[in-house]
């Protein structure tokens, strides 16, 4: 089996196998094209973001800088907007509904790596994936760790550390993050 399939299925895999490597090189060009064009060349951002998602990006808007691993695997809603400073490490599917407006300095983290210290210098690591659903804010700093779904209308206060799934129609707020009122 391919590094890059058992990566997506959740298994352990080797995140310095060559194929996985030029992925992220690519990805890592595009973002860098990205944080470089002119904030008015909104033509110029659009197509790199086409590319590195590997989708139409013209309902998109996302504020450079913007970083992530692979790109392919972040697949994106209508009316989504991506605040300055985020990071997407995308080893497994990151899923994000439509009208999700993401503040400053969030990470979305499919990526993780063994407990035991072997397996960790082996270089081996996993990932599960992460689905945002429909109308959902994020705010500024929040960090969401691998394996979490948050439901729909939900807020995620500032500074928060989603590291369970949370239901929808509720804020949730905290380090581990949880929700405190229905909507």
């Amino acid at each position: 089996m391919l590094e890059k399939d058992k990566m997506l299925q959740g298994e352990l895999y080797d995140g310095g196998d060559p194929e996985l490597v030029a992925l992220r090189a690519k990805a890592k060009d595009l973002c860098f094209q990205f944080n470089h064009c002119l904030p008015s060349d909104k033509k110029k951002q659009c197509e790199i973001l086409s590319e590195l998602f590997n989708c139409d990006a013209h309902s998109i808007n996302i504020e450079a800088p913007f970083f992530c691993d692979y790109g392919i695997h972040i697949s994106l809603g209508e009316n989504v907007f991506i605040n300055h400073n985020c990071v997407f490490l995308d080893c497994a599917s990151i899923k994000i509904g439509s009208n999700v407006f993401i503040a400053p300095n969030v990470g979305i983290y499919t990526a993780s790596h063994p407990i035991n210290p072997l397996e960790r210098n082996r270089g081996d690591e996993f990932a599960k994936p992460i689905t945002i659903k429909d109308n959902v804010w994020i705010g500024g700093g929040v960090q969401i760790v691998p394996g979490v779904t948050i439901g729909e209308n939900c807020v995620i206060g500032t500074g928060s550390v989603v590291t369970k799934d949370i239901p929808a129609n509720t804020i949730a707020v905290g380090n581990p993050c949880k929700p405190i009122r229905a909507l």
